[in-house]
């Protein structure tokens, strides 16, 4: 009798200590890749600066740290003549609609592969998975060449006759940086779209469909409704990398019309002396974009315990 009560204890242990151990490589990496660099930051962002050679003196005591870096920042948000705070804004503006445009077109491929594509799926799969073969920066690239004013885009609206001169669109305009972080970011949207719509049951929408609904009635409360922390999760991944963007500014416009905050972090940390200011801004955005995680994962909590129960 005692042997039957201490194996299982036993297995269990041994369980454990077998999963610690395999999650320990992960475990390590993390902590070197993420958690000691992200304190560095945080070193950074309440330290000083080198008064002769204005180099960042990063507090790695907590008992040391200072605000003033954080004060700063927050002048330039919020205080007369602040130039971060339109820029903020504007990040957030851009994020919105280029997340909802990415929504748009997304959902629609995602959804026909998943339900149409048939034996052509995989086709279809390469096809999306193709633009990850190729770097951010060379579809930037890509896209500057495009909207040059002797690029395709003018060449075809020549074409077309809907315009007389070459439309500058590297010039600073929104439309410009919006459509160049619906297209850099698009493929990962459309991935997790697809995942979740393939995971869809189909029984479900042949038995809306066998009490009377018809396409439209049966895709808004059935594939819609199940598709729905799909869409936040898809909304989630594309939504966070876009506000912290700068490349595609840089890029497609660099522009003081068209600066987000992610210029202006690229811009503290390449000027002098203000490099703490930089890392505490990063910082700041960084708590902005813990909101929508928070929620995100509150959510998630909530529907897991509403499908146990």
């Amino acid at each position: 009798m005692p042997r039957s009560v201490h194996k299982p204890s036993n297995r269990a242990a041994r369980g454990e200590l077998l999963w610690a151990a395999i999650a320990l490589p992960g475990a390590l990496w993390l902590v070197l890749l993420f958690v000691v660099p992200f304190y560095a930051m945080v070193a950074v962002a309440f330290g000083g600066a080198n008064p002769l050679f204005q180099t960042p003196v990063p507090a790695w005591n907590p008992l040391h740290w200072s605000g003033s870096n954080f004060t700063a920042v927050w002048h330039d948000i919020v205080g007369p003549g602040a130039y971060i705070g339109p820029a903020l804004l504007r990040t957030l503006l851009y994020t919105a609609a280029a997340s909802a445009l990415a929504l748009a077109i997304a959902y629609p491929v995602a959804y026909f592969v998943t339900r149409f594509s048939g034996r052509r799926r995989a086709l279809f799969l390469t096809l999306l998975i193709a633009p990850f073969w190729v770097s951010y920066m060379m579809r930037m690239l890509a896209w500057v060449d495009l909207l040059q004013t002797n690029g395709y885009a003018n060449a075809v609206l020549s074409f077309l006759h809907l315009s007389t001169q070459p439309v500058d669109w590297l010039g600073g305009h929104a439309s410009t940086v919006i459509l160049g972080l619906v297209y850099g970011y698009i493929p990962y949207l459309i991935l997790v779209l697809y995942a979740g719509l393939d995971r869809v049951d189909q029984r479900l929408i042949e038995a809306a469909r066998d009490l009377g609904l018809g396409p439209w009635r049966t895709f808004c409360h059935v594939t819609l409704r199940l598709s729905r922390p799909t869409i936040l999760a898809g909304m989630l991944i594309t939504a966070l990398p876009m506000a912290g963007d700068y490349y595609t500014n840089q890029l497609l416009s660099n522009t003081p019309s068209t600066t987000e905050v992610g210029n202006q972090v690229e811009g503290l940390l390449s000027l002098p002396g203000a490099n703490g200011q930089g890392a505490a801004l990063a910082l700041i955005l960084l708590a902005i974009l813990a909101i929508p995680i928070a929620f995100y994962v509150r959510g998630t909590m909530r529907g897991g315990a509403g499908a146990l129960a």
